[in-house]
């Protein structure tokens, strides 16, 4: 889908961008003429058609020239993944999203927010049901990615209107509303093109034909909610993993520049100790890529069963690549040397970039506590 050409184009771009602290525009405009925005939409919708599998594959690729704009352009990518697979299992909830993203449109992912560790599962923004069936929408989203240039948010609310029955309210926003407001306040230490701003909702509305969903408070296993979950872990593994792609490039490339006196001259590519070290990154990254491949496949063939075992893989999936892409950043930065730690240099930059994984759902705690839970059981409540 990504000619080599087109990434070329964006690695050029994506220094300019961090030092700027710029949105992606011209990265962006490349990649929607490509059509890569629709690769996941049906082509009955007018997209590519493509699998997860694939998809993947290509944002790890996109991820290692330019990880910002991988980064945002993920969001999108996870809600036209999510509505292509309820879709496949006759659900046409979202059959409106793939219309529209097959003419266009850009998703938002608008679910983050300050405080709220329930991520899925529970909102502190407050969903009040309007007139007609619809509801408006009162809160704030945070790291809202493609915030210069998204057309249509994806949201959750709490609907407390009932005390004995409160909740969760999965709806569709579009930018036009007067009650959403884009602040410009992304200014980070990484991910700097990605310009995930926060957004403030003011009783913006959602119309009845967006609303998609109302389910409890708490953990459920709804297509929607799995599949949000399952694709947002995987294509954002699928990003980390180019960041750790692109570290070993650079890694390779130090070792074969360096020189060393002690050595009479040779290069470093022939010393014990960065030949170990770079060996060491082979093996981290061979072990990735089978993983996130087997996890979009079940996901494509639906060969997996929503469970404690099935979140289980995705998170620990999550937490392993990013890891793993931070281990070999690290080591990257040891074997090319000094020139690494020059803030125009690439491993600097993708050093910041990485330090974001720690950032995303699911987290360290969160990660182990599922895993925990899928061999061990829930966590007895009563328990000290």
């Amino acid at each position: 889908m990504l000619s080599a050409q087109l990434l070329d184009g964006i690695r050029s771009r994506a220094a300019g961008y961090d030092r700027a602290n710029a949105f992606f525009a011209d990265d962006l405009a490349e990649l929607v003429a490509a059509g890569y925005l629709r690769a996941l939409v049906p082509a009955r919708f007018g997209g590519l058609g493509r699998t997860l599998a694939q998809t993947v594959r290509e944002q790890t690729r996109l991820a290692a020239h330019a990880p910002a704009t991988a980064l945002a352009v993920n969001m999108h990518l996870i809600w036209t993944a999510v509505a292509a697979s309820l879709a496949a299992q006759n659900d046409h909830s979202l059959d409106f999203l793939l219309e529209e993203a097959g003419r266009g449109e850009i998703f938002a992912f608008g679910v983050s927010e300050p405080g709220n560790d329930l991520v899925l599962f529970g909102s502190q923004t407050d969903a009040s049901p309007a007139p007609g069936g619809g509801y408006r929408f009162t809160g704030t989203k945070v790291f809202t990615s493609l915030s210069p240039a998204w057309t249509r948010l994806g949201t959750l609310g709490l609907d407390s209107s009932d005390p004995d029955d409160p909740a969760i309210v999965w709806a569709f926003l579009e930018r036009t509303d007067a009650g959403i407001r884009v602040m410009e306040d992304w200014n980070t230490l990484g991910m700097r093109a990605s310009q995930s701003q926060s957004t403030l909702l003011n009783g913006a509305l959602a119309r009845p034909d967006r609303i998609v969903r109302r389910l409890p408070v708490g953990p459920n296993g709804d297509p929607l909610v799995a599949g949000i979950f399952a694709n947002f872990e995987i294509l954002l593994s699928a990003v980390y993993t180019g960041i750790g792609q692109r570290a070993l490039e650079l890694a390779v490339e130090g070792a074969n520049r360096r020189t060393s006196l002690k050595n009479g001259g040779r290069t470093h590519a022939q010393d014990p100790v960065a030949r170990w070290r770079v060996g060491n990154l082979v093996i981290a990254m061979d072990g990735i890529y089978p993983q996130i491949d087997a996890l979009a496949r079940a996901v494509d063939e639906r060969s997996f069963t929503v469970g404690p075992a099935w979140f289980a893989q995705l998170s620990g999936l999550k937490y392993r690549a990013t890891q793993n892409a931070k281990f070999v950043v690290d080591t990257a930065v040891q074997v090319a040397g000094g020139s690494a730690y020059s803030a125009t240099s690439e491993l600097a930059r993708l050093y910041r970039d990485v330090l974001a994984g720690f950032f995303h759902p699911s987290d360290a705690d969160s990660a182990h506590a599922t895993a925990a839970a899928s061999v061990l059981g829930p966590l007895d409540v009563h328990s000290s």
